[in-house]
This record gives structure tokens, C-alpha cells and sequence, in this order.
């Protein structure tokens, strides 16, 4: 049996499917790939974000609590878990390429692919398709790009406080037709890859899409669909384009229009890459391969979308919005139309697959979800645990979450908080938006021993990684250039 294994990175939970929030994204092929498929609804990561989530999906290893201080030099950023897959670690292509398989990565999720990364490991086949987001792809002056630039940030354009959009836009001077975006290129190569390849024997192709990651920003018409603007495109949103920030680094914040199209600009590019994810299936349907390949779609995390009144993502909001994955698979004899309600993570994803090949992975941290698809398990866990880490210099810093029916319970780990733990009782408050954690110390007390069995030590722990400031070559080289000439 082959293996298609389709990662988006930053794709909300609640978009595919009826009845969720963002249902009324269009998203053709996903929904009818959901409406055909086994659906884990409640997939969490056990450790975020985006590299975080790769390792443990490729290896079946926890990633959280950080504990491995490999050597990053030459690799930004440095965020807790940010490095190579250990070397006693198997992936999952090492032991499909060992069985026979021809393995392929078509990628442009370019954090896999930085100086001192091995996520390559066991890829018979490697496309790394250049030009996300601050990848070290296209130099230029970058008055090549300031009138772009002008029509993503605010009057006057201070190009050295944007630099890592200026490196995004001179990565995206090729662009002249829809094909040539980031998520079409990818999708386009893995087509071809399965015309060239799909009789040669057994595939295993993990095709991994950096959008709709930030910077949002859709071919015009795709965002036009949800909203029609005439001004400003803010496609690297973050946390200060709230309600009242000072979005765009202009007085005061984005005006409820603008809000309304930052919004619009990540449901279009949702909506693109859904079209050429439809491509793919359609390319994997027309070669008669789908009676004989698994065919895997997931996501690494979400993002808020004026969840709480922000944009963006990080630690500080261990919310579903934020922490939720996709996870549908579809199985050659197995059940075509199928809700699974246990909760499941990242790292079960490498034992799931092995196990439906015929191999065990009994060194594995996840678990075989196949039980929970047959009913001979109702469930695996009763409790997730997520560390999500936090963006800084200096010892391993984030905060955990511990997710159970009823209660959300999140804490510091690698520092101590003055704002204290949260809690949220899940019945009474579904939004997560009232911290009832001095109300019910028994619970916090319980799952405080939850944090430190996996961490292994009391709260809030010292990380072995270490952190230090490492900016990308091209964004350092762009902000030293600006600088002097402003200067």
C-alpha cells in the first residue's frame, strides 16, 4: 500500500466540515475529502509549533519537554526545539526506504531545510521549493520592492522596521500567474513526482505546504471572495493588529474594515490551497491509485483570526484556535465515512501508519490509533498534554497545556509567571475566556502533576536547551543595509 501524507501548516480545525466556525470558507475538495474520511475531531500537538510538530510526526517521539541542546549555528530561529531530529531517532521514511519504499518529501516549509536541520533523512526523493517567508532564496536591493511594501504597511515606510517582509517580497519577484505561488508550486511538483513515479512500487510522498501560514497573501481575488477592499493588504498580521493595537506600525489600530480583510486575506489563501490540494487528489484519482495509497491530510496548528481580539499565535494562548490539529486519513479498506472523538496527537501519527503497513513501532512514544477506528478502544488518553515554546534568548521557555473533557488547565515551564496558571472550565465556558483557576485549586494542584510527569521534574523546571539570538543571513544582511542608509 502507498502513502500520501499532505501537511498544512497553520490550518484552523474549524474550517473543514459543517457546522464549524469558518465553514463558510471554500473549501470544495477538503470538505468532500472530510465528508469521505476517518476524522480524528479531537487532534492536539503535543509540542508547537511548526518544528516542533514535524519531529514528532516524522519520528513518533514527544518533542515537549525540550531537552536536547544540539548545536544550531547557522539556524534561526532559536526557539525551544527548533533543531535537527536526534540521530537515535528512526523517521519514518528511514524505515519505509529500508522496506522497500521510494520515499519523497516535496516541501516548502523552509524551517525543515535550514543549516544543522535533518528532516531530509530517508527521502529518496528531495524538492525543497524556495521562497517562504524569510527563506535565504532572492537577494536584491530592496528599493526593488518598496512600493509593494507600500501597500502592506502604513505611511511613511520605514523599510528597516519591515524586514522580513522586504525579504518575503524580493522571494516573490518571479510571480506572474496564480501557478507561481508558493502552495501551486508545491502541489504542481508533487503531481508531476506521482506521474514520473506512481508504478515504480510501494511510495511514501509527505508533501508539506508552509501556507496558509503568514504572510496571508492570496492572489486579490481570493481574498475578494470574503471581503472587497480598496486599501491596505496587512498580510503579516500579528498579535498588535488587534482591536486598538497599533497595527501596521501607524497611530492607533486597524480600522473594523481592515480587520474584516486581514481575516479575508487568510480564508483566501485557505481557499487556494484547497484548490491545489483538490489537484493533487484529482492527479493521485485520474492514475488509479487511490483503491491501493492512504491518503493523510493533517495540520501542524492554528492561528487566532480576532480569536480573544488578536491575530496571530503563540504560548500565551493554548486555546483550540490555536492548538488543534486536522487530522483525516483515508484507509483502502477501511471505513470511508467515520467520527473518531478520542483524543489523539501528533505523535501517534508514525505508529497509526506503520501499523497499517504491517510494521510495529513499539519505540515509539505515540500510539496506534487503529483501535480507536475499529472500536476495540474507546480511547488512548484521557488527558493531552501540549507545550507550546516561547519565542526568547536564554534557557527553554514556553507554557503547557493539559486538555480533558471538562477543564483546559496552562502553566509556565522554564519560568515563573507573576500572572499565575489558567484555568477554564470547558461546560460552563466553551471560549476559554475566563480563568477560574483560584476557584478550583484540587484541580490545578492535579494538573500541575500532569506538567511535571512529563517534564520530569517539579514546576517550572529548567530546560537543558539553551537560546540564543540568531537572525536569518538575509534578514541581518537587509536590516544592516537599511540601517546604514537611513543613517
Amino acid at each position: 500500500m502507498n502513502v500520501i501524507c499532505i501537511c498544512l501548516d497553520t490550518f484552523r480545525a474549524d474550517i473543514i466540515g459543517p457546522g464549524r466556525k469558518f465553514s463558510h470558507a471554500h473549501t470544495p475538495n477538503l470538505d468532500a475529502f472530510h465528508g469521505g474520511s476517518i476524522r480524528f475531531n479531537r487532534a492536539y500537538g503535543e509540542g508547537q509549533p511548526t518544528l516542533q510538530v514535524r519531529r514528532a510526526l516524522f519520528t513518533g517521539m514527544r518533542s515537549f519537554p525540550w531537552r536536547y541542546n544540539f548545536d544550531r549555528r547557522g539556524h534561526w530561529h532559536h526557539a525551544p526545539g527548533w533543531h535537527k531530529i536526534p540521530p537515535e531517532q528512526d523517521t519514518i521514511a528511514e524505515v519505509l526506504l529500508e522496506r522497500g519504499y521510494l520515499t519523497a518529501l516535496i516541501a516548502d516549509t523552509y524551517h525543515m531545510f535550514k543549516p544543522t536541520m535533518n528532516f531530509a533523512r530517508g527521502f529518496a526523493h528531495l524538492d525543497f521549493v524556495r521562497g517562504q517567508e524569510s527563506d535565504n532564496w532572492k537577494s536584491g536591493d530592496p528599493r526593488l520592492v518598496e512600493a509593494q511594501l507600500a501597500r502592506h504597511v502604513r505611511s511613511p515606510v520605514d523599510m528597516a522596521r519591515h524586514v522580513g517582509l522586504v525579504n518575503y517580497l524580493l522571494n516573490q519577484r518571479h510571480r506572474r500567474e496564480k501557478d507561481d505561488y508558493q502552495c501551486a508550486r508545491v502541489f504542481n511538483s508533487a503531481c508531476e513526482w506521482l506521474a514520473d513515479n506512481h508504478t515504480a512500487g510501494p511510495f511514501f510522498l509527505w508533501v508539506d505546504s508552509f501556507d496558509p501560514h503568514e504572510p496571508w497573501d492570496p492572489p486579490p481575488e481570493y481574498a475578494d471572495r470574503y471581503c472587497e477592499h480598496d486599501g491596505l493588504d496587512f498580510i503579516q498580521p500579528g498579535p498588535a493588529y488587534s482591536r486598538g493595537g497599533p497595527g501596521g506600525g501607524g497611530p492607533g489600530g486597524p480600522s473594523e474594515a481592515e480587520l474584516r480583510r486581514i481575516e479575508a486575506l487568510y480564508l483566501g489563501e485557505v481557499t487556494l490551497v484547497d484548490e491545489y490540494v483538490g489537484r493533487l487528489l484529482n492527479a493521485a484519482a485520474d492514475l488509479n491509485l487511490l483503491d491501493e495509497t492512504m491518503v493523510v491530510i493533517l495540520s501542524d496548528h492554528g492561528t487566532q483570526l480576532l480569536d480573544q481580539g488578536k491575530f496571530g499565535k503563540g504560548p500565551d494562548e493554548l486555546h483550540p484556535f490555536n492548538t488543534q490539529l486536522n487530522l483525516m486519513m483515508r484507509v483502502p479498506g477501511g471505513p470511508a465515512d467515520l467520527d473518531v472523538d478520542a483524543f489523539v496527537q501528533n505523535h501517534d501519527l508514525m505508529p497509526t501508519l506503520l501499523g497499517r503497513l504491517g510494521m510495529r513501532a513499539e519505540w515509539t512514544d505515540g500510539e496506534d490509533l487503529w483501535p480507536l477506528v475499529t472500536g476495540e478502544k474507546a480511547s488512548v488518553r484521557d488527558r493531552v498534554v501540549t507545550g507550546w515554546a516561547g519565542f526568547v534568548t536564554g534557557n527553554a521557555v514556553g507554557r503547557a497545556s493539559v486538555r480533558d473533557d471538562r477543564w483546559n488547565y496552562c502553566t509556565a515551564v522554564g519560568y515563573e509567571d507573576e500572572a499565575g496558571d489558567e484555568l477554564f472550565d470547558l461546560e460552563a465556558d466553551p471560549e476559554e475566556r475566563r480563568n477560574v483557576a483560584g476557584l478550583h485549586p484540587e484541580i490545578v494542584a492535579d494538573r500541575r502533576t500532569d506538567v511535571e510527569a512529563v517534564i520530569g521534574q517539579p514546576l517550572p523546571g529548567q530546560m537543558v536547551e539553551v537560546c540564543d539570538a540568531a537572525p536569518g543571513p538575509m534578514s541581518h544582511w537587509l536590516g544592516q543595509l537599511l540601517k546604514k542608509r537611513q543613517g
